[in-house]
């Protein structure tokens, strides 16, 4: 590995270890074996390789539950069951320590704080919603079209973000998969009775 990607490897430790806002430049550089230049070289700025480390580790995370949309679910794509499925790995990650969600509430508080990496985070957090349109329907992530993504997509962010939020305050209290297929499931009952 070069500089640039042991810089990445070390600023996404940081982060897990640290947060955004407690990791220095030179808690990267010591994590990384690198040197202070080669953050601005390679990166432009400290912020700007947190956020690039920062979307690297939701990747990741998005790879391990997902890989291919179409396998490692029992349930049928668009059901209520896959739903519950794909929910429940989710909320199992936020169970784990150092979780990558209380991270991303982190993040989401100091939006207005990083105006030079908020069009990055934005743009990362919109593929986030085409992959979770990918997830819960099945298919491949770049053939989900852009309407889908900004309706069906936003809609699972929303409640993704939501969920981190209740996680990050109160994990005693936060609702599990079950709970978040029941509501949903009463949502689409009222809906049609009406």
């Amino acid at each position: 590995m070069g500089h640039r990607e042991d810089l990445l490897e070390g600023a996404k430790r940081c982060l897990l270890e640290k947060g955004f806002a407690r990791t220095t430049a030179r808690d990267i550089v010591k994590e990384s074996g690198t040197n202070l230049a080669s953050i601005g070289y390679h990166y432009g700025s400290k912020d700007a390789l947190l956020a690039q480390a920062y979307v690297a580790l939701v990747e990741e995370m998005s790879d391990a539950f997902a890989g291919d949309a179409n396998a490692g679910f029992s349930a049928a794509p668009g059901s209520l069951e896959r739903f519950r499925e794909v929910w429940s790995n989710i909320i199992a990650t936020m169970r784990e320590p150092g979780s990558l969600w209380r991270l991303s509430a982190e993040i989401a508080v100091m939006g207005d704080q990083l105006p030079e990496v908020r069009d990055h985070l934005a743009q990362a957090q919109r593929e986030g919603s085409r992959g979770f349109v990918a997830l819960m329907m099945g298919g491949r992530e770049e053939d989900v079209p852009d309407d889908v993504v900004d309706t069906l997509g936003s809609f699972y962010t929303v409640l993704m973000t939501g969920l981190i939020t209740l996680w990050t305050f109160d994990p005693k209290t936060a609702p599990d998969a079950d709970q978040l297929t029941e509501g949903v499931s009463r949502f689409i009952e009222a809906a049609d009775r009406a």
